[in-house]
């Protein structure tokens, strides 16, 4: 079997979108290899157009689908990519339109090749955007497009990525649209002109744009060379030993699954050796329970001991208090008049003020002097009401202090009998450890010796692993600036070769779309188009047909000629190994064409979505073997089955039912 050489370009691998619990994938690979034709098929609204357009996000696109669903479900998007050969994934926040990208080699599902790398979107001319590194797949990197074609002083415009993609995407909206051209824009349709010319390398002022282009690249490849020569530099001082054929880091590893295994199959030997003493170990077990339950309740009581002494203290002190009181109200009562100072008989009633007069000697009162004798009396009323019954308190204070007295002798009584009690479960569980010690020691002490060498070993093998990994990040670090230098060298190289070779561009120019308008015929008349004569696209890339521009015909025909120009430019960029990335997505070619009965009336008997398809068979077997095409249609014929990578169905009895397979109907009706 003959292994081909990988081309320039890019081909789409995979795409995965990463939700909150799942992920969504759709797949155009067949036994690991990209397929030449993948069709995505399904009803409408079941997110195949979604899919090219997650795709076109991944490869730079300002906006992905902003469908309830994708929104609801979806945090990024992961675009499984080949770069000139060799596996890359990109890697797009999805909700709020991201504007940095992140760039890895390997697989999706393999281990990262390298660390991830940032790309900025925009701008796309910057040397480190997500734009610049795919356009140096396609041959293109550093390609400026002057505003003004016939102006030599004119402002140039990087290349962008997402203007190379209109020859590399047709959408549903551009297919059959009468400004399919840009039309209404002369500057996006000025645009499409040069990207054309570009990529089939025929623009004008091409000797001048190469020499730019080469004097750019060899500023890239200078400063390429410093970073290197720094970071060489810097990786002899860090890390003398990182250039070295050291021990990779998968190296270390198989080591250290080694003496885990050796660990646990020598813990395995030392339980088996040591199964004899299973029954001193139980004993120590029991004697362990019942030390530290001993010392637990040892350790309650002295606690109760701790908190009930203040609490005794307390009660003791307000035994005193309430004498002190009982003493102050037999000393105090004497000054309250309820005596009668004459005959020192106890009076019915405190004194009062009568008619203004007291009731004791019948002095005449004042205002005042009332008021004080009134108020006097009724503090003593108020006393007498709210005073303290101290013999009822100090009874029941004694009584308290009592219980807790007795309580406190109890516990002190116990305190001895528990120390003793849990002294001796402290012996006895210290004996039982020292007959289990004395009978596993001998059987122990060589698998404690080899543990610990073990252990040594491990420990050792961990720093080797760390330093490891510390060296191949360095060397990948040196191996990215190595090949960013060897990559601008190839491609200075390159660009001189096309400058020795240059020719007249027109020349070259007016060939090329020759080429495109002959293919563009042979596609309508291999497609049936009804009364096909004189197709071909003219110098400015309208298609003609029956002298006509494309804007005169119907609808569906229409649909025809736009899907030709795109075919054409397609094939004969991929025939002449033009800087095109390698592939072309589609979207509904069956648009007019009579998909659910509406066929137009101008090609009714003519066209075939057969042919189509046949077609794109036949040169894919034949002259586009390398390419790739990713169409995406509601119902292609049975002559494509085989090349269906996923078939949407809107149908909750027929999985799946979406691009987001568990978003349904009846979800929808529900948010509704």
């Amino acid at each position: 079997m003959i292994t081909m050489e990988p081309l320039p370009g890019i081909r789409i691998r995979r795409l995965r979108l990463v939700g909150m619990e799942r992920s969504y994938d759709v797949d155009f690979t067949a036994e690991q290899r990209v397929r030449n034709l993948s069709v995505i098929a399904g009803a409408f609204s079941s997110g195949k157009t979604a899919v090219l357009e997650f795709i076109a996000y991944g490869l730079g696109a300002k906006r992905h689908p902003r469908h309830q669903e994708v929104l609801r479900r979806v945090r990024s998007c992961l675009l499984e990519v080949e770069l000139s050969g060799e596996p890359h994934v990109i890697e797009r926040s999805v909700g709020e339109p991201s504007k940095v990208a992140f760039v890895r080699r390997g697989t999706l599902d393999s281990r990262p090749a390298s660390k991830a790398e940032s790309r900025p979107i925009d701008p796309p001319g910057a040397p480190e955007s997500l734009s610049s590194l795919l356009l140096s797949h396609c041959k293109l990197e550093g390609v400026q497009l002057r505003e003004a074609p016939t102006n030599s002083e004119s402002r140039t415009d990087p290349l962008s990525f997402r203007d190379l993609m209109w020859l590399a995407f047709l959408p549903n909206e551009r297919v059959a649209d009468k400004n399919f051209l840009f039309e209404n824009d002369y500057m996006r349709k000025h645009k499409l002109r040069q990207v054309v010319d570009v990529a089939f390398g025929v623009h004008d002022d091409r000797a001048v744009e190469l020499g730019q282009r080469i004097q750019e690249l060899g500023g890239r490849l200078n400063r390429a060379k410093a970073e290197l020569a720094a970071a060489r530099t810097f990786v002899v001082e860090q890390a003398p030993t990182a250039l070295d054929d050291e021990p990779t880091p998968a190296v270390h590893e198989r080591e250290l699954a080694d003496i885990t295994s050796q660990l646990r199959e020598l813990d395995r030997r030392a339980q088996a050796g040591t199964e004899f003493a299973a029954q001193l170990r139980y004993q120590h077990k029991e004697a362990a329970q019942t030390s530290h339950r001993a010392a637990a309740v040892l350790r309650d009581c002295e606690t109760q001991l701790q908190r009930l002494m203040p609490l005794r203290a307390q009660y003791a002190d307000d035994l005193l208090k309430l004498g002190m009181l009982g003493e102050a109200q037999q000393f105090f009562d004497p000054l309250s008049v309820t005596t009668c100072p004459a005959c020192l008989n106890r009076l019915s009633a405190p004194p009062t003020a009568d008619n203004g007069r007291c009731s004791l000697c019948r002095h005449e009162l004042t205002a005042g002097e009332g008021a004080l004798v009134l108020g006097a009396a009724d503090a003593g009323s108020q006393t007498g009401d709210n005073r303290v019954d101290v013999a009822a308190e100090t009874r029941s204070t004694k009584a308290r202090l009592k219980e807790i007295t007795t309580y406190i002798d109890e516990l002190g009584a116990s305190l001895a009998a528990l120390k003793l009690r849990a002294e001796e479960a402290a012996g006895r569980e210290e004996e039982a450890a020292a007959a289990l010690d004395a009978a596993t020691s001998p059987s122990v002490s060589p698998f404690l010796a080899a543990r610990d060498d073990l252990h040594r070993r491990r420990e050792q093998v961990l720093r080797q692993l760390e330093q490891a990994e510390s060296a191949v990040k360095l060397r990948e670090g040196l191996a990215k600036r190595a090949d960013a230098v060897e990559r601008h060298e190839a491609q200075i190289a390159r660009l001189r070769e096309e400058l020795a070779r240059l020719g007249d561009a027109s020349h070259d120019r007016d060939r090329i779309i020759a080429k495109i308008s002959s293919r563009y015929g042979e596609l309508l008349r291999a497609w049936r188009y009804p009364k096909v004569s004189t197709p071909f696209i003219k110098t400015d890339l309208t298609p003609f047909v029956r002298g006509e521009p494309y804007q005169e015909a119907s609808s569906g025909a229409r649909t025809l000629l736009t899907l030709a120009w795109q075919l054409a430019v397609f094939e004969i960029a991929v025939e002449a190994g033009a800087a095109h990335p390698g592939f072309l997505m589609i979207d509904s070619p069956q648009k007019n064409l009579g998909h659910g009965g509406t066929l137009d009336a101008v090609i009714a008997d003519a066209v075939a979505i057969d042919d189509f398809y046949h077609h794109l068979s036949l040169w894919l077997a034949e002259r586009g073997s390398r390419a790739q095409l990713i169409v995406a249609d509601n119902s292609p014929p049975p002559l494509v089955e085989g090349s269906v990578v996923v078939r949407y169905s809107r149908n909750e009895d027929r999985p799946p039912y979406g691009l987001i397979e568990d978003e349904t109907s009846a979800d929808d009706e529900a948010d509704a």
